[in-house]
This record gives C-alpha cells, sequence and structure tokens, in this order.
C-alpha cells in the first residue's frame, strides 16, 4: 500500500549529503517534496501541514551524528514523527468486561465488515475465546446467511435468523443468547449503507443504546483514500467508535487513510486487513508501519508471520538434511509450500530493509504466487525418483514434465537451474552453520533466485 510514498520519500532523503548542522534551506527542499509525497499518497492536508511543521522544528540546526548521514538523521526525525502521527504504539481490543462482551462492527457496505467480522471471530478463538457471530443487516441479499458460512468456516457460534427480526431486536436476542450459552464475546456485524445518511446512523444508534458495545469497531476500505477521513470523523461524531480496522491494505491504495485516521479522529487502527483470506487480519503496529513506509522493513512481523506458518518439523528436517549438505527437489517443494502459506510473497518481500527501493526490480523480475504456483507444479509432475536425483532429469523428461506441468521445457531448464543453485548454497550454509544460514537471507525462504537478481 506504501510503495509510492516509500519510493518518493526514501529519493528526498537520499539528496541530502551534507555534514555538520541541517542547515534551514536543506531541510526546507527536502520538506516540501515530503509534502508533496504525503498529499498525493491523499494524507489529510491539515494532518500534512502539522506534520511538516513538527518535523522541520526539530530538523532545522540539528546536529549530524559523526556516524551518520544528515538523510539517515532527517529518516530518524521523521520516523518519530509518523509514530506520533500514528501513535506510538498499537491499542488492544478492550475485553476485560462481564462476558459476554459484545463488539459492535459499523462502517458503509462494500468495506468488508462481514468478512472483517469472521477474520476477528478466528482471531479470537484462536486466543480460546468462545465466540458467536450475529447479522443485524436485514437489507442486503443473503448477508445473513454469509456471516452464518464464515462462523462455520472458523468454527464459532452463529446466531440463528429469525426472517423479519428488526436490527434491535436481533441485537438483544445476541446478547441473550450470549449470557445464557457461556460465550465469551458477541460479533454484532451492522447494516451498511453506500453512503452515510440520517437512517443508518439512527439504526447504529439504536442498536448502540440497546447493548452498549465494549468495543464500537469501524471498518474502512483503505482504497476510499480522503472518503475514509471524512467516514471516520462522521461515525466516532455520531455514533462513537473505539478503534479502526483498515481492510484492503494489501491492495494499490496510496496510504494517505493511515496517516490521516488517528490524527483526525484520535482514535486508533486496531487491525489492518491485508487480503481475504480469514487469517489475513493483523494487530497494527505503529511503529512497523513507520518503518515500512521508510524503507526500514518489518522484519518483525516477517518473523511472526513465519512462526506461525512454517511447520517445525519440516524446518528441523531440512535443517538435518543441510548439515549433511543435501537439498534435492523434495525439499524445494517443501519450502514453495512453507512460502504459499505465508501469503502473498510480494507482501512478504516487503518486510525487508531496502525492499522499499526496489519496487521496479520486483515488478521486471515478476515475482509473485503464481510463479511459485508454476515451478511448484513443474516439481510435482516428476516422479519421486527424479525428485531425489535431478541430474537424472535429461531431454525427454524435460518434454514430459513440461507437458505434464502446461509449462515448458525452458521453464523446467531455468527451476533445476535454480535447484542447483540452491542446493549449492545449502552445502555452503551446511559448512558455515547456523550463522551462515542467517547471512544468505531467511534461511533460504526467499524465491530461488531472489537473492541472485538482489545483487545478495
Amino acid at each position: 500500500m506504501f510503495e509510492s510514498l516509500s519510493d518518493r520519500l526514501s529519493k528526498v532523503f537520499s539528496r541530502l549529503t551534507g555534514r555538520g548542522a541541517l542547515s534551514e534551506e536543506d531541510v526546507g527542499e527536502a520538506l516540501r517534496e515530503v509534502r508533496v509525497a504525503l498529499l498525493e499518497a491523499d494524507v489529510a492536508l491539515p494532518v500534512v501541514k502539522d506534520f511538516i511543521a513538527r518535523v522541520k522544528a526539530r530538523a532545522v540546526g540539528q546536529e549530524v551524528v559523526k556516524s551518520v548521514t544528515p538523510g539517515q538523521m532527517v529518516v530518524k526525525i521523521v520516523h518519530d514523527e509518523l509514530l506520533a502521527t500514528l501513535g506510538t504504539e498499537g491499542v488492544e481490543l478492550s475485553l476485560n468486561a462481564t462476558p459476554p462482551v459484545p463488539i459492535l462492527m459499523v462502517g458503509l457496505q462494500g468495506s468488508g465488515k462481514t468478512t472483517t467480522s469472521g477474520k476477528l471471530a478466528l482471531r479470537l478463538a484462536a486466543e480460546r475465546r468462545k465466540v458467536l457471530l450475529a447479522s443485524l443487516d436485514i437489507y442486503r441479499p443473503a448477508a445473513q446467511r454469509q456471516l452464518e458460512i464464515l462462523a462455520g468456516q472458523t468454527g464459532v457460534g452463529s446466531l440463528p435468523i429469525v426472517m423479519g427480526e428488526r436490527p434491535v431486536a436481533i441485537a438483544r436476542r445476541a446478547m441473550e443468547t450470549g449470557r445464557r450459552e457461556g460465550y465469551d464475546v458477541v460479533i454484532l456485524d451492522t447494516a451498511g449503507r453506500l453512503h452515510i445518511d440520517q437512517e443508518l446512523m439512527d439504526e447504529v444508534a439504536q442498536v448502540r443504546d440497546a447493548v452498549r458495545p465494549t468495543e464500537t469497531l469501524l471498518v474502512v476500505d483503505a482504497m476510499t483514500g480522503q472518503d475514509a477521513v471524512t467516514l471516520a470523523r462522521e461515525f466516532n461524531e455520531k455514533i462513537g467508535v473505539t478503534g479502526i480496522v483498515l481492510t484492503r491494505v494489501d491492495g494499490d491504495a496510496r496510504g494517505g487513510a493511515a496517516l490521516s485516521m488517528r490524527a483526525v479522529t484520535g482514535r486508533p487502527i486496531k487491525f489492518l486487513g491485508l487480503g481475504e483470506k480469514l487469517d489475513a487480519l493483523e494487530v497494527f503496529h505503529p511503529d512497523r508501519l513507520a518503518g515500512r513506509i521508510l524503507g526500514m522493513g518489518d522484519v518483525v512481523s516477517l518473523v511472526e508471520k513465519a512462526m506461525s506458518t512454517i511447520e517445525q518439523e519440516e524446518a528441523e528436517k531440512l535443517a538435518r538434511k543441510m548439515e549433511k549438505g543435501k537439498f534435492d527437489l523434495d525439499d524445494m517443494l517443501s519450502q514453495f509450500k512453507q512460502i504459499e502459506k505465508m501469503g502473498d510473497i510480494k507482501g512478504i518481500l516487503g518486510m525487508l530493509p531496502g525492499m522499499g527501493r526496489m519496487t521496479e526490480q520486483l515488478k521486471s523480475a515478476q515475482i509473485d504466487n503464481k510463479m511459485i504456483g508454476r515451478q511448484r507444479a513443474i516439481i510435482q509432475s516428476m516422479t519421486g525418483h527424479e525428485r531425489r536425483n535431478p541430474d537424472l532429469i535429461k531431454a525427454s523428461r524435460k518434454r514430459r514434465i513440461a507437458a505434464g506441468s502446461g509449462t515448458s521445457v525452458q521453464d523446467v531448464n531455468k527451476l533445476l537451474k535454480q535447484h542447483q543453485q540452491m542446493a549449492d548454497m545449502m552445502k555452503k550454509v551446511g559448512r558455515m552453520g547456523q550463522k551462515g544460514l542467517m547471512r544468505q537471507g531467511l534461511g533460504g525462504l526467499m524465491p530461488p533466485g531472489m537473492g541472485k537478481r538482489f545483487g545478495r
């Protein structure tokens, strides 16, 4: 989401090359470009003005430490002010009230509110909380049925549908069911509209007054840009929200909404929706997002994602083989599956420090999940004997494998070459030990050929 903004800021900072104190002229020129970059990213104008004023006040006359460049010093100051804008730390859900704790989900139609309700239910269920989902959307066709299906997919409770029941009555019945059946949390998915109107606000207010929610989460599509900020302000003033969930953060939104939300509403962003899968909901960490915007990466989130998806047994099995200098095509296939479990490959690479400045290289290299899928199909078209003994794969076998995987002989050759490169690297790693493994980049979890493409 922040590729364009990150790229612009990186270019601005790289031009600050002097030594000693940062002059007002240098800082002024840099901040003019930062201002343009923020405005192009759809950050609200009042937020931009306040942000630039704070950075300028801190940067002008700032002595540059000998071990860093002026550009790095300004990056540090901008990083600190981004944190102040986003909120210095993440804010967790407040679930300490007497159960069942009501969570009210509000927002416009099409913002991803129902899917987010399912994602949140899955997340809370993973924390060993008993969750009940209830749809209050009696207007959108099959909306209640959609939430019922999501409840089944996530393994949580679903309030039985009663045709003709009004939203406030549904909300009260959900809370009564929650108390009677021992639920910890009741998630109430309200109806949305295509735009804010008084009828929508009145209905949501009536539900709020009936259940007195501990959390009222506003679900906002990050793709709506400046309108998202206006939407958040309206809901906060008329309903009162306790937190914001930004959806479609994995899309090509310019990111300004995330930078504007807290400053305009005073309410924290609590979650980010990063895809359609039910596990694609992340806790919002301002410090990590600030790092990604400035091209510093988000290694902490990457490690957490790896720990939650990579199977320990498989990793240990591969480590043992690496110690012996062995790495066959079955091992390569296993790595592809582990990478796919972690989600979108471009999102994973975006968490690595410095990758924000390599957007064009990533595009030209055509690194994506489809590429990994094609390579996985090639390996799966081989026999078990061929996977364990790649040297056996000659011309006739290559033609058979290409036909079986829907690819070309050139694609098969490319994969075999990449496997040989990885096998050679694994042999070196086996000799170097764990430190050598880390130097090779995420223990080989980069897609084959990535290291060579980007000069590693």
